[in-house]
């Protein structure tokens, strides 16, 4: 059986007509499938209206109590309660989980070595099992970016380490493919033009293009999750829009090894 694992970023997830596109797409996929998702602009925005400040290093953000309490909030809460019920409206019979939720997604807390990242967690382990059974029975996960460690600790988790891990875990089981959805076609190699989009990049390329500093920032980590999947045996993986989950034929970034 296929099963697609599509992750979507914060920017689909702000504008509610986009959201509301993505949303149908994603329900329309034929098939066993999971959606993961983050939001970590609004976790931002509702920082700042509670007076909390946001601390990023290197583009992470530093997890520190008050910030858990918000980030649990609007992941676990807010975004995936309305992605879920949106889902229903779309006939797509959709349950909203965190790591903590029938203990899908265990992990610990990330080591200190440059900085202490707070309470944020790498991924250990993933309960396949748990998520068999629900695809098994045509129910559809919508995880969040939250995990645990199974002994009362959540953490805030990458989404795109979730996605990648899942994909993974599932992989000796079904035919996983694997999709990054975010606001441009794939990735550029000039950021300058949405149409630049590199069709295909296999390790060799990759290491060409970090070279030149095409691909950097946020994209080194996500790049790094699409190789780590298809090492461990998931089918397929894509960068790109939403678009190309409604048509095979759209412009996308093929990851390959």
């Amino acid at each position: 059986m296929k099963v697609s694992i599509i992750k979507i970023g914060g920017n689909l997830i702000e504008d509610e007509t986009v959201l509301d596109q993505v949303l149908t797409n994603f329900a329309a996929i034929e098939g066993a499938k999971i959606l993961v998702h983050g939001g970590g602009k609004m976790a931002t925005q509702l920082s700042e209206k509670l007076g909390v400040k946001t601390q990023m290093v290197d583009g992470r953000r530093i997890t520190d109590r008050e910030t858990l309490n918000i980030i649990t909030m609007v992941y676990g809460g807010l975004v995936n309660k309305t992605i879920v019920a949106k889902l229903q409206a779309n006939n797509c019979n959709a349950l909203g989980l965190s790591g903590a939720d029938l203990n899908t997604i265990k992990s610990i807390k990330r080591p200190i070595k440059t900085h202490d990242f707070g309470f944020v967690g790498d991924v250990t382990e993933v309960n396949s099992e748990m998520f068999s059974l629900l695809l098994n029975n045509n129910i559809t996960p919508v995880c969040c970016a939250i995990s645990h460690d199974k002994n009362g600790q959540l953490f805030n988790t990458n989404a795109d380490t979730i996605a990648s891990e899942i994909a993974v875990s599932l992989a000796n089981d079904f035919e996983v493919e694997l999709y990054y959805c975010f606001e441009k076609k794939g990735v550029l190699r000039s950021i300058e033009d949405e149409n630049s989009v590199i069709t295909d990049i296999n390790t060799e390329i990759y290491q060409a293009l970090v070279k030149e500093h095409i691909i950097a920032d946020g994209m080194l980590p996500k790049l790094h999750n699409c190789f780590n999947a298809l090492e461990k045996k998931v089918s397929k993986v894509f960068i790109g829009s939403v678009a190309m989950l409604a048509d095979d034929n759209q412009l996308k970034t093929t990851i390959t090894l």
